[in-house]
């Protein structure tokens, strides 16, 4: 149905070409589903692009691509319209910056069908609900009227898929559909294609970093490394038998569930055959269990709760409550890592704000060294907040456009009063920048001149020049690939045992969460679910929403 034949994309920048695919070819067949993996930069999401002619003006082309004999480097843009979104159409990452805010989502779905059929608005708003059912969306004629804002992120990436389904296309690309998702709304995307697949008689592309992902959808699947395809074959074949030391690297990078080691192997250990495989056991780790539990607690929550009213609009008054977190309790030790995890909303987030004092504590009370900070003096939060830090999600965001790095690092700790001149600060940084896996030349950079993996180094750095004594990390590895996940992972803990630091770890990613932590709180609906050592509560959960979380992780072949 598709056959990609020596295909080059490279782009022009300051009359050079910067080659960024080399020579791939490969073949998508009838009702079949292709992988393809690897990390970001190396070609994946730009030879998608150049399928559906959306590359930029300054991109070049080379070789063939052909669809049902259609050479699609050779047509026009106005032929290419009658092709995309009705026989090739595609689900990007990030479903929020696809779908226009100002718009309802029954809307945006409705456009397409129009565009490419001709039926009356009528019937395009039945195929439209019928489609949102299809894509088991919850209340489909409702969430026709909605905005993209008024619906959570596993939803929004239903209307992302029900918009590319519409006119029945005969190839889907999905660009790293699952990456921002929960495991348990992950699960239920791959089981959505693989149903739409065999009930439309479809073919898949399946973009992502992910290769236990890949193994949960896929028939086949190609390995793709600096612009480079460096494997192709069956699932069962690359997985068992991997050939080239990249895909060892991608399988082996992600922690396993079964035992933990010492440290995670990285994609440059197995490209420099530098691998060590040295096992933290259960006797290690219960003997540093008895050296931090026999101190008093660092953290201690009491009965906390966080309400909020529901949202007020111009035209009706909302008096419900939402209680995102209620009733809270646990002890946490110096040393220790806490892993806290569940579904988006489940209130995670919005705990570690609380505890953080930015947002404000509806009940009970927060005791930090035996001191309750929830009614802290302006003074006492400053001090407060400069023991107790934060490593955000987005490293990005978070980081100020207009100043060099260095400049973002040194700002708190001048506010803090950390060293009494800027030189003595500055020498601080480059020390840090050094210990995080950057160069002193990386002070003088902007944030946009590093990539994600840089950026929340960075990130790691600017929350350790205060020399804090407790880290809450917000999925501050989520959207990080596997290998530089494994990095920012081991790095993290090296931190711990150098500094002393106590963690507080939120993700949704359990195979993570339960790899990094010493104890483990899985959240539900604002409550604890259930909390106990991390190990025991993977191998015997005791509630079935732990189970549920624990059996919706990619476990590979």
């Amino acid at each position: 149905m598709l056959s990609v034949q020596n295909v080059s994309i490279s782009f022009k920048s300051n009359k050079h070409y910067n080659t960024v695919v080399n020579n791939i070819s490969f073949e998508l067949g009838n009702q079949q589903i292709l992988g393809i993996v690897g990390e970001s930069g190396s070609g994946k999401s730009v030879t998608s692009l150049a399928i559906l002619g959306l590359l930029s003006k300054n991109a070049n082309v080379e070789g063939n691509i052909l669809f049902n004999d259609v050479d699609l480097t050779k047509i026009s843009e106005k032929e290419f319209q009658k092709i995309r979104g009705n026989q090739i159409s595609m689900i990007f990452q990030e479903p929020m910056s696809s779908l226009n805010p100002s718009l309802t989502c029954g809307y945006q779905v409705s456009e397409i069908i129009l565009q490419h059929k001709k039926i009356s608005k009528t019937a395009a708003k039945k195929q439209v609900i019928e489609l949102f059912n299809k894509v088991k969306l919850p209340r489909a004629a409702a969430i026709y009227n909605q905005y993209p804002h008024q619906i959570s992120g596993g939803q929004k990436q239903r209307v992302m898929i029900a918009m590319a389904i519409a006119c029945k296309p005969q190839i889907l690309i999905a660009d790293e559909p699952t990456t921002a998702l929960d495991v348990t709304v992950q699960k239920e995307i791959i089981e959505l294609l693989k149903e739409l697949q065999q009930e439309t008689k479809m073919s898949i592309i399946f973009i992502t970093h992910d290769l236990s992902l890949v193994s949960e959808i896929a028939n086949t699947v190609l390995v793709m490394y600096k612009g480079e395809i460096v494997e192709q074959g069956l699932v069962e074949q690359v997985f068992k038998k991997p050939i080239n030391n990249y895909t060892r690297a991608l399988i082996n990078s992600k922690p396993n569930l079964n035992e933990r080691l010492k440290k995670l192997p990285t994609v440059k250990d197995f490209m420099e055959n530098n691998v060590h495989h040295e096992v933290y056991t259960t006797k290690e780790r219960a003997e540093f269990h008895q050296k931090i539990y026999a101190k008093k607690p660092l953290l201690e929550l009491k009965n906390l709760a966080t309400y909020f009213n529901a949202e007020n609009s111009f035209f009706f008054k909302n008096d419900s409550l939402v209680k995102a977190v209620d009733e809270v309790s646990f002890q946490l030790f110096e040393g220790e890592t806490l892993g806290l995890v569940g579904e988006s909303g489940c209130g995670k987030t919005t705990l570690g704000r609380t505890i953080l004092q930015l947002e404000k504590a509806t009940k009970g009370t927060i005791f930090y060294n035996e001191k309750d900070v929830t009614h802290l003096s302006k003074s006492e939060l400053k001090s407060f907040r400069k023991e107790v830090q934060i490593i955000f999600q987005d490293p990005f965001s978070s980081l100020n456009p207009r100043i060099p790095v260095g400049q973002a690092i040194m700002e708190p700790m001048k506010v803090h009063g950390i060293f009494n001149s800027f030189e003595e600060r500055k020498n601080y940084v480059f020390e840090i920048l050094e210990r995080v896996g950057l160069t002193p030349e990386h002070f003088y950079r902007y944030p946009h001149e590093f990539s994600g993996g840089q950026r929340q180094r960075i990130g790691i750095a600017r929350t350790i020049a205060l020399k804090p004594k407790l880290i809450i990390c917000d999925e501050s590895v989520s959207a990080l690939d596997v290998s530089v996940q494994a990095q920012v992972l081991n790095l993290l803990n090296e931190l711990k045992q150098d500094f002393g630091f106590t963690y507080i770890f939120i993700s949704h990613d359990l195979a993570v969460v339960k790899y990094m932590s010493d104890q483990l709180v899985v959240m539900n609906k604002g409550k604890i679910e259930e909390i106990g050592d991390a190990d025991a509560i993977y191998k015997a959960p005791k509630t079935a929403y732990a189970q549920k979380l624990i059996d919706a992780i990619p476990k590979g072949i």
